[in-house]
């Protein structure tokens, strides 16, 4: 680390001290480590050489945390705005002019992803299941054996609705059983639930900057099984969210084709250094795992009942049923929290009153069991 890097991390994390930062319980953006927050404070063009090489080195890491060696099968390409846009990205330019998708939903990250179908007139199909429950295998496959105009399948891994984990590499051996492309989001999971994207059949996986990588909100990233991508030409139904134009951007320049988010990607070239330095997605995996038992056992202790079957839960979020008392009300116990710096998560249920807790982001044990000492005395202070 330079001299300068160091000066400006100190700093950094002496002023830090005096500012009360929430404690982020939430799926996105995150509680962050001072480090990351530190190597913003710098500004450089979008041409300079060391930010090319950190764009080179993010592109190379994302693919290791996918499993991948090198870059000969996968290309990693960033995308400005937030995982939305990176979603959009595929859909409007990765699926071909008389393409169509099969949508596996089981929340409303999957009812978007169908949003945007309709909005981008795409051919699609749309194969739902009850929001706490998995995604019936038999199902999916006799869609497919009976339609075969479908292209691409198309799934939530960590389906954040509900905290929800769908079996994305059952449905990847389908999708290549009958030769379809397949889409996974990883939002809310990847850098922190292992998944090899090759062995899962995996043509596109979108994350964003700032989920379980601990990085900050400004860019999302497509890692993309070049086979597919380079079929594409002709396809884009956007000029900014042309992924095989951003990709041919970067192979041969290095570089973002519009405006990039420089501070952002300094942060997460951090971001990703950090994870390395946790053990990798094994080790975030296990602190998160860890995190999301002490959320539930405390909450459980508390009277507070899950929503989802254990079996189901993921370790990323948790939904809770609104307690059946007259003096509970949402609005009210989000505040009281929030008063003592700690911000939960509304719920986003279609056919139940439920909040969520989330417990990624630079938060340790200790920050759950703060979390679960804040929740009792609100409870005591509203008497439900």
């Amino acid at each position: 680390m330079s001299s300068q890097t160091r000066s400006i991390e100190v700093s950094s994390i002496e002023a830090s001290k005096a500012l009360t930062d929430k404690r982020l319980f939430t799926p996105g953006p995150l509680t962050t480590s001072a480090s990351v927050k530190a190597v913003m404070m710098r500004d450089l063009g979008s041409r300079d050489k060391e930010f090319i090489h950190v764009i080179q080195e993010l592109r190379l890491g994302l693919l290791k945390v996918a499993g991948q060696k090198d870059d000969s099968v996968y290309s990693t390409i960033p995308m400005q705005g937030s995982g939305t846009f990176g979603i959009e990205a595929v859909l409007s330019s990765g699926v071909a002019k008389n393409g169509k998708v099969l949508f596996i939903v089981n929340g409303a990250y999957g009812k978007r992803m169908v949003q945007m179908a309709e909005i981008l007139n795409l051919s699609y199909q749309q194969l739902s299941c009850p929001e706490n429950e998995i995604p019936n295998l038999e199902a999916i496959e006799t869609v497919l054996k009976t339609d075969p105009d479908i292209s691409m399948v198309a799934i939530i891994h960590c389906e954040t609705t509900t905290g929800i984990m769908n079996p994305v590499e059952a449905v990847g051996d389908l999708a290549k059983r009958y030769g379809k492309d397949y889409f996974v989001d990883a939002m809310s999971s990847f850098g922190a639930v292992p998944l090899d994207i090759a062995q899962s059949h995996i043509s596109y996986l979108v994350s964003s900057a700032n989920k379980c990588i601990e990085g900050v909100p400004g860019f999302s990233f497509i890692l993309a099984k070049k086979e597919a991508l380079l079929k594409t030409k002709g396809s884009a139904r956007s000029l900014s969210l042309d992924l095989l134009g951003q990709y041919e951007a970067l192979e041969s320049t290095g570089q973002f084709r519009f405006t990039p988010p420089i501070q952002t990607m300094l942060a997460f070239h951090q971001a990703l250094k950090e994870l390395q330095d946790e053990g990798g997605v094994l080790g975030r995996y296990e602190r998160y795992r860890n995190n999301n038992r002490i959320i539930i056992e405390g909450m459980q202790a508390l009277g507070f009942e899950l929503y989802l079957n254990p079996k189901l839960q993921g370790p990323i979020i948790n939904t809770f049923y609104y307690p059946k008392h007259s003096k509970f009300h949402f609005q009210e116990f989000y505040e009281r929290l929030s008063d003592k710096d700690m911000v939960i998560y509304p719920g986003k249920l279609s056919d139940a009153d439920c909040f969520r807790i989330g417990n990624i982001g630079r938060l340790f044990a200790e920050d759950m069991q703060a979390l679960l000492t804040a929740i009792a005395q609100v409870k005591a202070e509203m008497g439900f």
